[in-house]
């Protein structure tokens, strides 16, 4: 038999591949029924003797009772299981306990209205699969608040492991937009996340936490929250130009290297050539940009690297340059974009380093006030900007995959009304927490 201290006798001809399709240690499949709803699989223990979990005397038989719980769907139905538990009786004068039920973890929790089984399936549909509430649901024959009832709290239990914030060595932040609602009918549209960004037997990025609010207080008070053993680990910050969660770092974690992220240094120079196309245009021509104009037809390639253009490509720029003497700024916008953006291309960090340094102390003289402005904004954020080549090329690209994976499990759901509820999925979804420890709580 599957369960090796089994006592049933031979005669009551049970068969072993059932109880093993079953998958339930300790209990026999006893009948299967088709119902309207599903499968009905009634199963029992075989249990001789139980003790007391008041006295831990032998307790005697008393009947059993049925209880019905949903159990993960098999070959397409969903399925329900009936257990015939048995009532056993205390008779122990001094004992509190007068009768009790059988109880098994690995089978379902007691009261549970979701078998442990369909509770760690369904976790692991929404973790993997891209699957909604209402669709798993649908498979279980159940409703939805039904199988959220069952399922938020061994989220919750997992989110408040503190197991998941041990070993953090490089720590992401970033904001987004939650939802697109009245913020006083639902809260704040605007939330900080914390991700993991270390290397590790873990994903390379992961999210630890989101809290209400972009600010500099949020990403504060969430590292107080975390105390002092988890802001002593963290050796390395990486962030976006955002000057509140560079206050929170000087703050919270004064002995990490606060780095910033290399994808929005280059960003920053795209605007700014964006920035001159646009002025120059209103300049020249007296409106925006429209088909034909020379500056509006580059448009799109200005934003590419030079090393990849196209002869083609390197053609048009050279003739929209050439089209108007003025255009010269629109030219000269480019190339220090891209002297910005060959910094983090170089062979060594050191010749990286070297080359940052210089056009940090060049770009603020520029007589073009958008590349001024711009140098202005590397020169105030130096420190920051140069710890790149000293950090092994430390950036928040994990921080904006995590905001994609985030953005992809809300349009699955199309939208969230409860924080709460946002929050845990999208902890489980990215990574961020470990259901699987706490399925059979």
């Amino acid at each position: 038999m599957l369960n090796h201290s089994c006592v049933c006798p031979d005669a009551l001809d049970r068969c072993d591949r059932c109880d093993l399709l079953l998958d339930f240690p300790g209990l026999h499949l006893v009948s299967v029924t088709q119902a309207p709803s599903g499968l009905v699989l009634e199963v029992e223990s075989c249990v001789p003797v139980q003790g007391c979990p008041g006295c831990g005397v032998i307790a005697t038989g008393h009947g059993r009772v049925v209880v019905e719980v949903i159990d993960a769907p098999w070959a397409g139905r969903p399925v329900r299981v009936r257990w015939r538990k048995r009532r056993w009786i205390c008779h122990e004068d001094v004992c509190a306990v007068v009768s009790f039920v059988e109880q098994d973890p690995e089978v379902c929790a007691p009261r549970a209205l979701l078998s442990t089984r369909a509770i760690r399936w369904s976790i692991g549909q929404l973790r993997r699969e891209g699957a909604t509430i209402q669709g798993l649901a649908r498979q279980l024959g159940t409703t939805w608040n039904t199988l959220w009832t069952q399922v938020r709290p061994v989220l919750a239990t997992a989110a408040d492991d503190p197991v998941r914030f041990e070993n953090v060595q490089v720590l992401g932040v970033d904001e987004h937009i939650w939802h697109h609602r009245d913020p006083r009918r639902r809260g704040p549209k605007e939330l900080t996340g914390m991700v993991d960004l270390t290397r590790g037997p873990h994903p390379t990025a992961r999210l630890l936490d989101l809290v209400p609010g972009r600010s500099g207080k949020a990403y504060r008070d969430w590292l107080d929250e975390r105390g002092e053993g988890f802001r002593k680990r963290v050796e390395i910050a990486t962030l976006d130009p955002f000057q509140g969660y560079k206050n929170a770092i000087d703050d919270q974690l004064e002995d990490a290297t606060c780095v910033l992220d290399a994808f929005h240094i280059v960003k920053l120079a795209g605007a700014a050539v964006d920035d001159v196309r646009r002025r120059i245009q209103q300049e020249t021509l007296g409106h925006r940009g429209r088909k034909g104009d020379p500056l509006y037809g580059i448009r799109h390639v200005l934003r590419a690297g030079r090393e990849r253009l196209t002869s083609r490509q390197q053609t048009r720029l050279e003739a929209a340059f050439t089209a108007h003497p003025d255009h010269i700024a629109v030219e000269v916008a480019y190339r220090c974009a891209q002297d910005l953006r060959d910094v983090f291309h170089q062979p060594t960090p050191a010749r990286g380093r070297q080359l940052a340094e210089k056009l940090i102390a060049s770009l603020t003289t520029c007589p073009i006030p958008e590349i001024a402005r711009l140098g202005k904004t590397l020169r105030r954020w130096k420190t920051a900007f140069l710890a790149y080549f000293d950090t092994d090329g430390a950036s928040n690209g994990g921080t904006e995959a995590i905001n994609g994976i985030i953005e992809l499990g809300r349009r699955i759901v199309r939208g969230f009304r409860n924080f709460e509820h946002y929050r845990l999925r999208m902890l489980l979804i990215t990574g961020g927490l470990d259901a699987s420890p706490h399925t059979q709580l």
